[in-house]
């Protein structure tokens, strides 16, 4: 991406403290971009910074909350990137999932999108131009049915709404992409490789293969890097992308066999 391409640009990225959230932060600021990070906790290293936000993005007061910091920090918004996902989910498939665990896979993975878009999309409206990237998932075409089915379901109907909204709002301007990773080496899969090892009595690289085998196998022979997947959603936001709007950008090394 050339040098200033976002100048100018004001972005809000959600799941900002790690991983995936972390590298598009320092990615879209790199580029130029004015960016408000959220998170559910307190960063830190950067309590005085005015662009960081500390809020719980599953209830609908820390939607609101971050909506109103956007237009307080920022004066409203040109770019969203919704990171902000995952799964705490107990293993045994179907059986295990009340509506309790249901709920909560859907108020992590699909209702904060909702909200925050509700919220914000008006502004881009009025403007008559923004870009909203949704981190899915590749389990919303590939569930895996033993822990993460709820997840997967969640991520696909944020799919299904993204497509959506993506149809109503492109007249406007305003355009809606979707990022699909695969499995993705961040902080948080780090340390689950590292306890599976300890578990089995293993090393790191032979818990790394087991968990790429459980998915089927990645054909390139390994993890996205959270910077690779930083690196696309980049270019998804930035002008080079102008009519790129209502499609799915896998990025998994190769994990689904068909596209």
């Amino acid at each position: 991406m050339p040098a200033g391409e976002l100048a100018g640009r004001r972005a809000l990225v959600t799941a900002a403290g790690q991983g995936i959230g972390e590298a598009v932060v320092r990615r879209l600021r790199a580029a130029g971009a004015a960016v408000l990070a959220t998170a559910r906790s307190p960063r830190p290293d950067a309590a005085d910074e005015p662009a960081w936000l500390a809020a719980d993005i599953t209830t609908a007061e820390g939607c609101a909350a971050i909506a109103a910091a956007v237009e307080r920090v920022l004066g409203g918004l040109d770019i969203l990137v919704h990171v902000v996902g995952g799964s705490a989910a107990p293993a045994g498939g179907f059986a295990a999932l009340d509506d309790g665990e249901w709920r909560k896979e859907l108020e992590l993975n699909l209702f904060p999108a909702v909200r925050l878009d509700r919220a914000l999309l008006p502004g881009m409206i009025r403007q008559g131009h923004g870009v909203v990237v949704h981190v899915t998932s590749i389990q919303a075409r590939l569930p895996l049915y033993d822990a993460t089915l709820a997840y997967a379901a969640a991520k696909a109907g944020l799919s299904t709404y993204s497509k959506g909204l993506s149809n109503e709002v492109a007249r406007h301007g305003v355009r809606v992409v979707r990022v699909a990773p695969g499995f993705t080496e961040t902080a948080s899969a780090t340390a689950l490789i590292a306890r599976l090892a300890r578990e089995a009595g293993s090393d790191a690289a032979t818990a790394r293969q087991g968990l790429m085998d459980s998915l089927g196998g990645i054909p390139i022979g390994r993890p996205n890097a959270p910077e690779e997947v930083a690196e696309l959603i980049a270019f998804l936001v930035s002008p080079r992308a102008a009519t790129i709007t209502g499609t799915e950008y896998i990025i998994d090394g190769g994990t689904i066999p068909v596209a």
